[in-house]
């Protein structure tokens, strides 16, 4: 895989007539109380945005003060500016994950060493594999694509004096309970974590997430930051998807989505020659396939839209990413998978 392949994501897989499920995002609309938030906002677009409020909503979510956050147009501005700001000397991303944080790093001059975790080793954090002089690392949790969710304890354990540890957790709020965040962690040297509000809620035409940490190293990134980089109405969904009774819906989410993957893992099991990839946690699953490519295509014909795995560091072409969704979406989705693989394995 080049490194083009790093700036390829769920959407080019789309086209009209199919069925979605290459892309993450969860609902396919946000639900009517925050539109109502987003609208009131449509009256005030002639001042500039104050980040104020929201911020404050977002620290009193984690239970940090207000310095200790920083508002970003979505999870990737965050990683940009992680790449300007920072001067590591050995960045370290730990694959298969999101590969938006390495081409932020390689856009930004720096040389990027990988690890590698491994389908035997169900794709599960390898603490040693870590190199002793990475002074900036990069993880997922839970990972994009592979689904498993890391110990919190595992990855607080990578931070070391001089060491820059970020944790994106775009899909953490979307695991019940969310036993494994960061967020709250403010005494782990040098963490920076990742959050986003566009998957769970539907909002990722609005581009908004956040940065989590300690006040002098937000400074460092705030100052890469465009003046106003987050907008009025972007900044009203920050303020609403962090009340109590917004975290209440998330999880009621995260559950119906637990169950909805659980019933497409249980379809996917049943059909023989399907690999999948360790313990899944994420609303979507990994899964491995004889002739990937050309089981992609097929579905394609068949009416379904897949991401492709073999532009994640570490996967290959017989690796397929799959959104959960309903359980008549996936029983559907089961069946053409069926059909797929009859017509390329023969």
């Amino acid at each position: 895989m080049s490194d083009a392949g790093l700036v390829f994501h769920g959407d080019a897989e789309l086209a009209p007539g199919l069925v979605d499920l290459a892309v993450n995002v969860r609902l396919r609309q946000p639900p009517g109380w925050l539109r109502a938030e987003l609208a009131r906002t449509l009256t005030e677009l002639a001042a500039y945005p104050d980040p104020g409020p929201a911020q404050r909503a977002v620290a009193a979510r984690h239970a940090r003060p207000d310095d200790e956050v920083l508002l970003t147009a979505g999870a990737a501005e965050a990683f940009v500016l992680i790449a300007r700001a920072l001067r590591p000397r050995r960045a370290v991303v730990v694959h298969p994950q999101f590969t938006e944080p390495e081409a932020a790093l390689l856009a930004a001059g720096h040389q990027v060493s990988r690890v590698l975790l491994t389908e035997a080793g169900g794709f599960r954090m390898d603490s040693a594999a870590i190199p002793a002089d990475a002074d900036l690392v990069v993880i997922g949790n839970p990972t994009n694509p592979t689904s498993v969710l890391h110990p919190a304890a595992q990855l607080a354990a990578l931070a070391r004096p001089g060491r820059v540890l970020v944790v994106d957790e775009a899909f953490m709020d979307a695991v019940p309970g969310e036993p494994e965040t960061l967020s709250r962690a403010r005494d782990v040297p040098g963490l920076l974590v990742v959050r986003s509000l566009t998957k769970t809620w539907g909002l990722a035409g609005l581009r908004i997430g956040y940065l989590l940490g300690a006040p002098g190293l937000l400074d460092r990134l705030r100052r890469a930051q465009p003046l106003w980089a987050v907008s009025a109405p972007a900044l009203a969904a920050a303020r609403a998807c962090s009340s109590d009774l917004a975290a209440a819906e998330a999880d009621t989410l995260a559950r119906e989505a637990d169950a909805q993957r659980a019933h497409l893992l249980g379809l996917l099991r049943a059909i023989p020659g399907i690999g999948l990839a360790g313990e899944q946690r994420a609303p979507f699953v990994l899964l491995r396939v004889p002739g990937g490519g050309q089981v992609r295509d097929a579905l394609r014909r068949l009416g379904y839209a897949v991401r492709r795995g073999d532009t994640f560091p570490g996967l290959g072409p017989d690796w397929l990413r799959v959104a959960v969704r309903d359980p008549a979406t996936s029983d559907a989705f089961a069946r053409s998978l069926r059909t797929a693989l009859s017509e390329v394995v023969r």
